[in-house]
């Protein structure tokens, strides 16, 4: 066998992932806060970059275009121009008689009285227009920003009865690294021997400045679980009797409803347990709540889709949503000008071409949604005329093939999206179920529809509680094949308990 060398040419395809596309691919399937800190990200960095807001980009601009009685370049800063001391007696006269007034008491500023000029007087200065309350002699008003008060969270709450409950350090120490492990909800995260481990502190000491933080307001915060902090709450109320003692025991009777057994437990009759399953649930399971909880971030749809008086539907995007830049290119021809330096002009050229870029992915972004969206729109239009009942089974191939896009990028694009509709705002995922088949060669149905019609069935039972082999009878009947674990698991996902417990509930309900 010999071996040659020669050189062969051949022809092929073969996708680059260039660190532009790769950028674009992660552009795609950011959500609106992480696309807003990357652009802001951008702007900080590229000086090319500006941001367009309504008509701050023309304000911005509007200096620029007339640059009256100065060169910019060579750093003269143009006179500032009193129109006061102009040549204009005759408008000026024509203009006092329309207002009525003198310019010189509209323009107190530009006319300085001889006081205000020196007339040996320290403190000769006029009168703040609006009466300056905060002690200033600038004229400027007051800060109101200064005077508004923060929410108190939990742990500066905590905190303050800590520094008056005890005034030993080694205690303040403990009592501040257990404060801090409190979370949102009032309950203690960290075990007392983690606690002692780090701290190097002994486990009694630890137990007793916990014993201390238990006993602050509001009732029941630090406990380790539901069952401490219904013991806490109770003892405060001095209710904490035997028989309550062994019912915050067993609360996992009490969520299943098993009477018989809490009342073998407790040793009461109905009437007292009634009483003590009335007192529990005045009680406040998570006592940290109203202390400095963090606000409601609300979803903001990326695209909204209305009805049009044809009976159609528009879909448009969300433009408040939509970051919005523009290319300086004046700003780059003005500065590529002076730039004499190789590093320069790479840096000046680095930075065009990158803000020309992140403009276009900007831009084909906001297509790629919309196309996306009209597409779910028109694949789910039932849905928008009558309802979840009438969700159709859909998947990404479906989408990806109308639109003749990849299923991967219909994934991104639909990832942290929203659309904005009459019945809410939906994730865009939402409208992406699987399939149940349906009974006798029928229609599939989705997984979303059918989990709507199971809490229909349930909210509209009437005296016969619904078992799960009820459910999927009554589903075969509308034509929804469904086995008997599927409708076990869409009624957990419902929090919606078994029949058992349905029934207890409704007979205790009834003695009362």
């Amino acid at each position: 066998m010999s071996l040659l060398q020669r050189l062969e040419m051949r022809q092929g395809q073969a996708l680059v992932m260039t660190p532009q596309l790769l950028q674009a691919i992660k552009l795609l399937q950011l959500s609106q806060l992480d696309l807003a800190a990357y652009v802001d990200a951008e702007l900080e960095r590229n000086p090319l970059l500006e941001r367009l807001e309504g008509e701050a980009g023309a304000e911005r601009d509007a200096p620029e275009a007339a640059e009256p009685g100065g060169d910019f370049e060579s750093g003269e800063a143009p006179e500032p121009e009193s129109w006061l001391a102009n040549d204009m007696t005759s408008s000026r006269s024509e203009m006092e008689g329309d207002l009525d007034t003198r310019l010189d008491n509209v323009f107190a500023d530009e006319n300085p009285t001889p006081r205000e000029q020196g007339s040996g007087d320290m403190l000769s200065l006029t009168p703040a227009p609006y009466g300056n309350t905060g002690g200033s002699f600038d004229g400027e008003l007051p800060d109101f920003e200064a005077s508004l008060t923060a929410e108190t969270s939990l742990r500066e709450h905590l905190a303050g009865q800590l520094d008056l409950a005890t005034a030993s350090a080694t205690d303040r120490l403990i009592g501040s690294f257990l404060i801090d492990a409190v979370d949102e909800a009032g309950y203690l995260r960290e075990t007392i021997d983690a606690v002692s481990e780090r701290l190097g502190a002994r486990i009694d000491d630890v137990a007793r400045v916990l014993k201390l933080v238990q006993s602050f307001d509001p009732p029941g915060v630090a406990a380790r679980d539901l069952a401490e902090c219904l013991a806490i709450q109770l003892r405060e109320q001095n209710r904490f009797d035997p028989a309550m003692e062994a019912l915050v025991s067993r609360l996992d009777l009490v969520a299943k409803r098993d009477f018989p057994a809490l009342r073998r437990l407790c040793g009461v009759d109905d009437e007292d347990l009634v009483e003590m399953l009335a007192e529990i649930r005045r009680l406040d399971p998570k006592p940290g709540r109203a202390f400095g909880a963090q606000a409601v971030e609300v979803l903001v749809p990326d695209v909204f889709v209305r009805a049009a008086p044809d009976g159609s539907w528009l879909v448009e995007l969300n433009s408040e949503a939509l970051p919005r830049v523009l290319v300086n290119q004046s700003y780059y021809a003005r500065v590529s000008k002076g730039a004499v330096a190789e590093g320069d002009k790479a840096f000046l050229s680095e930075c065009l071409q990158t803000a020309n870029w992140l403009t276009r992915s900007l831009e084909q972004r906001a297509r790629t949604i919309l196309k996306v969206a009209t597409e779910i729109v028109r694949q789910q239009d039932a849905f928008f005329l009558n309802g979840v009942a009438y969700l159709r089974p859909l998947n990404l191939k479906t989408v990806a093939e109308a639109i003749g896009m990849h299923e991967s990028t219909v994934s991104r694009v639909t990832s942290n999206k929203s659309i904005g509709t009459s019945r809410g705002t939906l994730e865009m995922k939402y409208f992406f179920t699987a399939a149940i088949p349906g009974a006798a060669g029928a229609a599939a149905h989705s997984s979303e529809a059918v989990r709507h019609r199971i809490k229909q069935l349930v909210d509209g039972e009437a005296a016969d509680v619904l078992s799960d082999d009820a459910l999927v009878q009554r589903l075969r009947d509308e034509g929804v094949d469904i086995a008997r674990r599927t409708v076990a698991k869409y009624r957990e996902s419902l929090r919606i308990p078994s029949s058992i417990e349905r029934r207890r509930a409704r007979m205790a309900h009834a003695g009362r």
